[in-house]
């Protein structure tokens, strides 16, 4: 499905990195321990962060680099890794310079809806990850992909990352993940955005985060192909979304635990 060979389908896969480029530093040391990771737990990652995070709680939120500086160093995490790259598109007039830089495209789940956005990006013919919207139920899907699929793009991949629960909350209905698989794409479950508590801090959203490894877990148990986190050396310290990330450190654990749930599901399989 993938013509770029980034995974099989019959491995777990990971897309991680911090939230946001803030710097060279924290993107490098992030994604020197990914590849590590990667080649410890014969486990395919992309490494994923954001040169411009559009959707922010306060005007006075942290950003990113913006386009031009955040391409230069997602390039370079490829040259010097070897790791394929993702990154958030929130317009028309960036995708074209944004696929010529990077891997995977990202299309935010606020915007999953948006048609020539999803048209634009399917022209690319490069893998595409779609976050279905907190405001979705798991078959309005169909209609994203079928939007996706009208160029005939099929390098799409679908990622779940919680439904609007009320006030400044979101919950997984993991009955999401085999409805949404009947499709016949990739499904993904992001881990720390689906602990995101959107606004839950006023100007800035908040995070549980400690919840990270149980439904990291549960998720794979259901059958998700591959997981979504991000992740920080130091996520008190991160810029954005510093409340839901996973600390670089506790990665190995992720790894080695999710791999083997993989493995015992496919088993049954």
């Amino acid at each position: 499905m993938f013509k770029e060979g980034l995974f099989k389908r019959d491995d777990l896969f990971i897309i991680a990195g911090p939230c946001v480029i803030e710097s060279e530093e924290v993107v490098f040391r992030t994604a020197e321990r990914l590849r590590e990771l990667s080649r410890e737990h014969a486990m395919p990652v992309i490494f994923k962060s954001s040169y411009d995070k559009a959707n922010r709680s306060s005007i006075a939120s942290f950003r990113g680099p913006g386009i031009r500086e955040g391409l230069r160093i997602l390039k370079e995490v490829k040259q010097r890794y070897g790791l394929p790259v993702l990154t958030d598109v929130h317009s028309t007039e960036e995708i074209g310079a944004v696929a010529e830089a990077v891997d995977v495209l990202q299309i935010p789940a606020f915007l999953c809806r948006q048609t020539d956005l999803i048209l634009s990006a399917s022209r690319t013919m490069k893998p595409v990850n779609i976050k279905k919207g907190q405001f979705l139920a798991p078959w309005d899907m169909k209609n994203v992909i079928e939007k996706f699929t009208s160029t005939g793009n099929r390098q799409l991949i679908i990622t779940e990352r919680g439904t609007t629960f009320g006030y400044n909350n979101l919950v997984v209905d993991f009955r999401g993940f085999p409805i949404m698989k009947q499709y016949g794409y990739p499904v993904v479950f992001d881990v720390t955005h689906s602990l995101q508590l959107p606004g839950g801090r006023g100007a800035a959203s908040g995070g549980q985060s400690e919840f990270a490894p149980v439904l990291a877990r549960a998720a794979v148990a259901a059958g998700v192909d591959g997981l979504f986190m991000e992740v920080h050396p130091e996520p008190q310290k991160a810029l954005c979304d510093g409340p839901n990330m996973i600390r670089l450190s506790d990665l190995d654990r992720f790894f080695e635990e999710t791999k083997k749930i993989y493995t015992l599901v496919r088993s049954f399989v």
